[in-house]
């Protein structure tokens, strides 16, 4: 291992403290009585409160000068400035604990703790002066610190920042220490979840889990991986949707049930595709598709409300309004708005025709309803910003859906679409076995002509179904898609802690 100049200092540093008695890495709690928010937040010299606190993080700066030395804390809410005096700190004759361990030992990004007490400087800056300081963590690795300055027109000016994509993906760690406002991402994801739970659990629907191993991947179209159990000695797919079981549940005798869950897709990776993703899916007896358009409005509207406080959200150069209702169009509508083209009687043959005549390449082996999804991939859904929904689907795109009640070869299904991407995807279930066998037979014919995402035979499911599954309402929501758009971020890595990557190049070689 090649370590730089830096690297070899702080592992002698390290040797330093443990022969001065001192663990950089000591085992006792440090009893954290206030934050750094709190304080700047909180903190009034006329109260002459915050008198007695203990804060803990890295050491962000230090301005050494003599016996006395300014240095900045960070904590999980944000930065304060300390005031350390050598004789605060190191009372006594023994001035090491300053003169050497803080002056000499103490590097950026070490995690300190101190107690002290508040107070306000000559220039304003709320401050805590110390009064006891000790060593909780030394770090080995230098962060790379990013510099800020004012030019000579008075605009902030960034240097040596940690922008680079593949670095802050792969050094998660790294990426939300130099760049705090990562965080807000994920702390408003985690609120989006929250908000959406809220809301599924007051209206008595239960929160469940089902299995991510199946015997059998179902539930939606996609490519599997596929895995092995050694005592049972059979192959396992990790799933890639879990309505399957969801369903089996309402069959059973559940009213209303979701899961938050994560599911592994075997395809292509962009900034809108991880392999690893999370959606919600809900199930509700006795509802029908109409009715979820209506639930799938009223819950995201609350989210956009409880995330920002109002229904209008800014998502890159747009301006998206979440509030109630959204505009509607059919699959075949929206198809024939944006290209002008009826497409709802063509065979396939004629719509591999107008595919070729809007210039999209079609893979040979798709069927008909692959084709009315790629047409409608490449010509409406980009250009679907605000919140839409695209309703009755042909039936060969959704073997999982019930057939339109007034509109032959349709299914009752719609897909929520918004700042031109799908967010969301519903049906009025499926719930006659005999014709749930036939649309299965169909994937698996789909299969033969080299369809890899076509649908498997469940043989368990349909047994379900066949001792009665009530008319039922589904719904897919992708948080990870939702996520993006309530933080207005690009890509879908800026809201997974740890998307996937490719293995690093010092790792490569090492497998060569």
């Amino acid at each position: 291992m090649q370590l730089s100049e830096q690297e070899l200092r702080r592992r002698h540093e390290r040797e330093a403290l443990l022969e001065m008695g001192i663990n950089p890495y000591p085992s006792e709690l440090f009893d954290v009585t206030a934050s750094a928010k709190e304080i700047k937040e909180n903190y009034k010299p006329e109260l002459n409160n915050f008198q007695e606190v203990s804060l803990a993080g890295r050491l962000m700066s230090r301005r050494i000068m003599g016996k006395a030395s300014f240095a900045e804390l960070m904590d999980s809410s944000g930065r304060i400035q300390l005031y350390i005096s050598r004789d605060d700190i190191a009372p006594g004759e023994d001035k090491d604990l300053y003169n050497t361990v803080f002056k000499k030992m103490l590097d950026i990004g070490d995690f300190i703790g101190i107690k002290g007490y508040a107070f306000t400087t000559q220039v304003g800056e709320i401050s805590v002066h110390v009064t006891e300081l000790k060593i909780l963590t030394k770090s080995l690795k230098p962060l790379p610190i990013v510099k800020e300055a004012v030019d000579e027109n008075g605009n902030k000016v960034v240097y040596d920042a940690f922008s680079d994509p593949e670095m802050r993906y792969r050094q998660r760690y790294v990426d939300l220490v130099v760049n705090p406002h990562v965080k807000e991402a994920f702390i408003k994801r985690t609120q989006l979840t929250n908000s959406m739970r809220e809301y599924l659990n007051k209206r008595g629907y239960l929160e469940v889990e089902t299995p991510i191993l199946q015997p059998l991947y179902g539930g939606a179209a996609a490519r599997p991986f596929k895995t092995h159990h050694n005592t049972l000695d059979m192959t396992l797919y990790l799933r890639i949707a879990n309505e399957l079981y969801l369903k089996r549940l309402i069959v059973g005798g559940f009213d209303g049930v979701y899961e938050f869950s994560k599911d592994f897709r075997n395809e292509g990776m962009s900034r809108f595709h991880n392999p690893e993703f999370t959606q919600v899916e809900l199930y509700v007896a006795y509802k029908d598709y109409y009715w979820m358009m209506d639930l799938v409005e009223e819950m995201v509207e609350k989210i956009a409300m409880d995330l920002h406080g109002t229904t209008e959200v800014k998502v890159g150069e747009n301006i998206i309004n979440f509030a109630r209702p959204w505009k509607r169009y059919t699959m075949y509508e929206a198809i024939e708005h944006f290209t002008k083209i009826d497409i709802s009687e063509m065979d396939e043959a004629e719509m591999r025709e107008v595919a070729k005549g809007l210039k999209i390449n079609l893979d040979p082996n798709i069927g008909r309803g692959k084709i009315i999804d790629e047409i409608f991939g490449e010509m409406c859904e980009p250009y679907l910003i605000q919140p839409t929904f695209i309703t009755d689907y042909p039936v060969e795109m959704s073997p999982l859906a019930k057939k339109h009640r007034d509109k032959p070869g349709l299914v009752e299904r719609f897909e929520a679409i918004c700042n031109g991407k799908e967010i969301c995807n519903a049906f009025s279930e499926l719930n006659d076995p005999i014709d749930q066998r036939a649309r299965f037979e169909e994937q698996l014919e789909l299969g033969k002509r080299g369809d890899t995402e076509a649908m498997l035979l469940d043989e368990d499911f349909l047994r379900a179904l066949e001792y009665g599954m009530p008319p039922t309402a589904g719904l897919g929501i992708g948080i990870d898609r939702l996520s993006m758009i309530m933080t207005n971020s690009n890509s879908i890595q800026d809201v997974l802690f740890f998307p996937q990557m490719k293995p690093e190049k010092q790792a490569q070689a090492q497998e060569e």
